[in-house]
C-alpha cells in the first residue's frame, strides 16, 4: 500500500468526520462528528494544523491522522493536547507508532515554538471503550493518571426545584455578557487540573460563538455590579440527535465564583436549566466531569439528578 502523508487542511474535514464515523461504529464513545463540528474544530484558534497535523491516505481514502495542540499557556507545565485516530481496518498496520512517533517528535518541537522554558507534557484522552488506543498510548510511556465522567439525566419527568438566592440577579446569556462570562469561567477553572484560560478569541470560537452554543439554554447569576457570579452554559449537537434520535442538552460548562460556593448555587442554576431544557423539549442532559475535582462537582450533579453513564481516561507522558 501506498502511502501519502501530509499535514491536514480545513478542507478535509469531510473525510476526518468520515474517520470518525467508521471508529465509533466499531468502539462507542457516543459522540458524533458531523463536518462541520470537525471544521470547527480544524479551525480553531489554537489548532496549527500546518506544523501540528499529520494525516495518511491511500489514494483519497483517509486512514488516519494525529494532532499536537499548544497550550495558551503553561501552569506551570505546558500540557499539549494531542489526538490520533486510526480507521479501524487498519490498526494492525503499523500507521499507529508512526502517529505516535510523529507526535513524539513534534510536540517539542511546538514546544520549543511556545513556552520553551516550561516542562512539556502531552496529554491524549481514551474513552473506555478505545482500548486500541490506551494500549497505544501506554506502548508509547503515557500513563493513565485522570478519569473523567459522562453523567445524563433523563429529563422525562419535571426536575425538583430549588432556591436561586435572591441577593443575585438570573438572566439568560446575552452577547454583553460575554467578556465577564470569560473572566468567571477562567477565575472559576483557575487550578484545576488540565485547564488553561481561554483568550477571547477561543473563547468566541469554542463557547458563545460555536455553532453548537444554545444561549436560549445558558443561564447566569449576577451580582449587584454585574459580574457573573455563576453561570450553565449549554450546547446541542444536531449530529449526535441524528445518530441517536435523541435530544440530548449538552451543559458545557458549570461554575461559581469561590467565595459563593457550598451554598447550593450551582446545584439550583443547574437545575433551572434543565427545568428549561425540558420545557424546550429536550429529552436528556449530559456533562462531564473530572472525578477528582476538588470542589465535588460530582455530588452536586447527582443532588441534581445526573448518573454516570461512561468515563475517558487521561494518559500524560512527560517529556524531557
Amino acid at each position: 500500500m501506498d502511502e501519502i502523508w501530509r499535514p491536514l487542511t480545513a478542507g478535509d474535514a469531510e473525510p476526518v468526520a468520515g474517520l470518525l464515523r467508521a471508529a465509533e461504529a466499531v468502539e462507542p464513545t457516543h459522540e458524533h462528528h458531523s463536518v462541520e463540528d470537525v471544521r470547527e474544530e480544524l479551525t480553531a484558534p489554537n489548532v496549527r494544523l500546518r506544523d501540528g497535523s499529520t494525516s495518511v491516505w491511500s489514494g483519497e481514502r483517509l486512514l488516519g491522522y494525529a494532532m499536537a495542540v499548544p497550550r495558551v499557556e503553561a501552569n506551570p507545565e505546558h500540557r499539549m493536547r494531542v489526538e490520533l485516530q486510526l480507521h479501524p481496518d487498519h490498526r494492525e498496520s503499523g500507521l499507529g507508532e508512526k502517529l505516535v512517533g510523529w507526535l513524539l517528535r513534534t510536540g517539542p518541537q511546538l514546544h520549543a515554538q511556545t513556552f520553551p522554558d516550561a516542562d512539556l507534557e502531552l496529554h491524549g484522552r481514551a474513552h473506555e471503550n478505545q482500548r486500541w488506543y490506551a494500549r497505544l498510548l501506554e506502548a508509547n510511556g503515557f500513563a493513565r493518571l485522570r478519569s473523567f465522567a459522562t453523567m445524563r439525566m433523563d429529563l422525562g419527568e419535571q426536575p425538583v426545584p430549588r432556591p436561586l438566592p435572591g441577593e443575585l440577579r438570573l438572566v439568560g446569556y446575552a452577547p454583553e455578557h460575554d467578556e465577564a462570562i470569560r473572566d468567571a469561567l477562567n477565575d472559576t477553572f483557575a487550578g484545576h487540573w488540565g485547564m488553561t484560560a481561554y483568550s477571547p478569541e477561543l473563547f468566541r470560537h469554542r463557547v458563545t460563538g460555536s455553532p453548537a452554543f444554545r444561549p436560549e439554554t445558558s443561564f447566569l447569576l449576577l451580582g449587584e455590579h454585574g459580574e457573573v457570579a455563576a453561570f450553565v452554559l449549554s450546547a446541542f449537537y444536531e449530529s449526535d440527535a441524528a445518530a441517536t434520535g435523541v435530544r440530548e442538552l449538552l451543559v458545557s460548562y458549570v461554575g461559581t465564583r469561590g467565595e459563593l460556593r457550598g451554598r447550593g448555587i450551582a446545584t439550583a442554576l443547574l437545575t433551572h436549566t434543565v427545568t428549561v431544557a425540558r420545557e424546550q423539549g429536550y429529552e436528556r442532559a449530559t456533562l462531564g466531569v473530572d472525578e477528582s475535582n476538588a470542589h465535588n462537582a460530582l455530588g452536586v450533579y447527582q443532588r441534581v439528578g445526573f448518573e454516570v453513564t461512561d468515563r475517558a481516561y487521561a494518559y500524560v507522558r512527560p517529556v524531557p
